[in-house]
């Protein structure tokens, strides 16, 4: 599984490719290393790469997916970006203003259709439920609108940024 860790400003993509007992070559940015993991206390990691030793201490940072990272001399604040935290953060783009159609940012199954085509609704008002992740999000218009098209049907899985909805 790959992650992508932001570091201060900094993004990487960073995936485990192999670990067993505590040796594990992960990729970072398409170049490998061979690392020799061991957490000698809680949140307190000592890591030896190509011979090289680091001392580590992660401390959570308001949530499980973000850290304060410490080494010898820096500290650094990081952010694990995987494919809930992607989803969130398209979540909230989301909300700025309407386009001409309603889609969703995630593969997922369509729970619910609330509006037919030719329906005017009213700004704030749900137009369909879509699960993904174990998560049911609620689609709404920003401001009154005409529903002109519905492209998909209830239970139907869908891709991520697939139209949904075309509206006027």
């Amino acid at each position: 599984m790959s992650y992508e860790i932001k570091i201060n400003d900094r993004t990487a993509t960073v995936e485990l490719l192999n670990r067993e007992h505590n040796k594990i070559i992960i990729s970072v940015d398409d170049n490998k290393y061979n690392a020799d993991i061991v957490m000698v206390e809680k949140g307190v990691y000592s890591i030896i790469i190509d011979g090289v030793s680091y001392n580590i201490e992660l401390i959570e940072n308001g949530s499980s997916k973000n850290y304060l990272v410490n080494i010898l001399y820096n500290s650094f604040e990081t952010e694990i970006i995987d494919a809930e935290s992607k989803y969130l953060k398209s979540r909230k783009k989301a909300d700025g203003e309407d386009a001409n159609s309603i889609s969703t940012p995630m593969p997922g199954k369509v729970v619910k259709i609330l509006v037919k085509e030719g329906e005017m609704v009213k700004a704030g008002e749900t137009v369909i439920i879509i699960s993904a992740m174990k998560m049911e999000s609620e689609y709404k218009v920003k401001k009154d609108r005409l529903i002109k098209k519905v492209l998909v049907k209830e239970g139907e899985i869908v891709d991520g940024n697939q139209s949904l909805i075309i509206i006027e």
